[in-house]
């Protein structure tokens, strides 16, 4: 079947101006005021794609070109085990992982892998240049097997301390090439590096949280929550690095309300942190649209202490027009810090309860979720969506055997721009 590309145009979310995609547009050419841009697409109604597999049943409300191979879609069910314990009626589970026994086979056990399978989904068949992501691992893990399965040259730039996250059920094609900042580097060092290889014109940046196709693939947790609940969730629950899975929803929520069959409300929003790496959650307690000062050595320390290392953004999109305090602002909520023991716990009684493992990060979430019980953030009988970001891992791999990649290049980002360059050209 032909796929007929998805209609839409922007939006800049400082001002309200509305234009066209020129293809791979990340910001507003006319743009003052530092801004995300959101898509507005042509179909105003929330309808599934039966005609389409796997992630792709939502691509209605996906900015792409073309569909691709072995997507899977969130899974979303009525929390039994979790919601006794914690005294709700209503905790909806939105599992990104794998978990055969509720029907979720994503491969990467990450929600990572929706962002993947839309962005590259937004780019054209013919493009020649190659696409670059930094990540601190789980969207590294994504993004290599979306484009590896799919033939789409990557070049992934990451932390060389996080390199065990890059862990496959098969050797990557020779399409995909991994770049490193050596060992003591941040999530932002990987940036640093893949931003020195974009400044040829051989590579595309993929944008991170500027890239509405990012955004609006990790939306899709909650377009998932909905077709199972049938509205909008009262309360919505998540772990954030960048927080651009939480603006991603709260995008959808606008989308969900303009649409009026589901609801006209805006869920609250809880996104958490893990202690000690808290630069949203310390900005938003202080009340600033700003992010509080963050020195490169003090995020490094606190990078390294963390145990979810994925939440460990340190340039994240939170002060620009559109972002994780406009999105708190308009919705409410708040946020909320975990510390590692308490993580643990979590990670241990969610396995014990939900019968699948998680990653610290979704545990981060878990945990969010009893401090706002807690406090009385949330009620008994409120309806509340829990995006578990990721899990499985540890079933997955009791089912099959794994490989570990290893990085093509370990590169300095302090190097000479032009020396990067070279360096990389020659991989490909």
């Amino acid at each position: 079947m032909t796929f007929k590309p998805t209609d839409y145009s922007l939006m800049n979310c400082a001002d309200g101006r509305i234009f066209e995609d020129a293809g791979w547009t990340l910001t507003d050419p006319q743009g003052g005021t530092p801004s995300l841009v959101r898509a507005v697409y042509a179909h105003k109604n929330f309808e599934i794609r039966n005609d389409l597999d796997g992630f792709y049943k939502f691509a209605n409300w996906l900015p792409i070109k073309r569909t691709l191979n072995h997507s899977h879609a969130p899974v979303t069910y009525k929390s039994k085990g979790l919601a006794e314990y914690l005294g709700l009626d209503n905790l909806y589970i939105t599992f990104s992982g794998y978990f055969p026994e509720i029907g979720a086979y994503m491969q990467t056990c990450s929600f990572k892998e929706t962002a993947a399978y839309s962005v590259c989904a937004r780019l054209a068949e013919d493009e020649d240049r190659i696409l670059v992501v930094a990540s601190a691992g789980n969207t590294a893990r994504a993004f290599a097997k979306v484009c590896s399965d799919n033939g789409i040259r990557l070049l992934l730039s990451i932390p060389e301390g996080n390199i065990n996250a890059l862990w496959f059920d098969k050797p990557l094609e020779d399409c995909v090439k991994i770049i490193a900042a050596p060992k003591g580097a941040d999530y932002y060092d990987a940036i640093a590096l893949g931003d020195a290889v974009c400044t040829s014109p051989k590579f595309l940046a993929e944008g991170g949280a500027k890239n509405i196709a990012r955004r609006d693939g990790m939306g899709t947790t909650l377009l998932s929550a909905v077709e199972v609940i049938g509205r909008i969730p009262d309360a919505y629950f998540q772990a954030i690095g960048s927080g651009t899975g939480t603006i991603a929803v709260w995008e959808n929520n606008l989308r969900l309300i303009a649409d009026g069959r589901f609801g006209s409300h805006k869920m609250r929003l809880y996104p958490s942190q893990n202690d000690p790496f808290t630069i949203m959650y310390d900005s938003w307690k202080a009340g600033s649209r700003e992010l509080l000062p963050l020195s490169p050595d003090d995020a490094r320390e606190q990078a390294s202490v963390i145990k979810a290392k994925v939440l460990s953004n340190r340039k994240p999109p939170y002060s620009l027009a559109g972002g994780v305090y406009d999105a708190l602002k308009d919705a409410g909520g708040d946020i909320y810090k975990v510390s590692n023991t308490e993580l643990d716990f979590w990670k241990e009684k969610f396995e014990e309860l939900e019968g699948v493992d998680i990653y610290s990060a979704a545990a981060v979430a878990v945990c969010s979720l009893k401090k706002a019980i807690d406090e009385g953030a949330v009620r008994r009988d409120e309806i509340i969506m829990l995006n578990i970001t990721g899990g499985g891992e540890k079933l997955a791999k009791s089912h099959k055997q794994t490989v570990q990649a290893v990085p093509n290049l370990v590169l300095d980002p302090a190097l000479p721009t032009e020396e990067i360059i070279g360096k990389v050209k020659e991989l490909f």
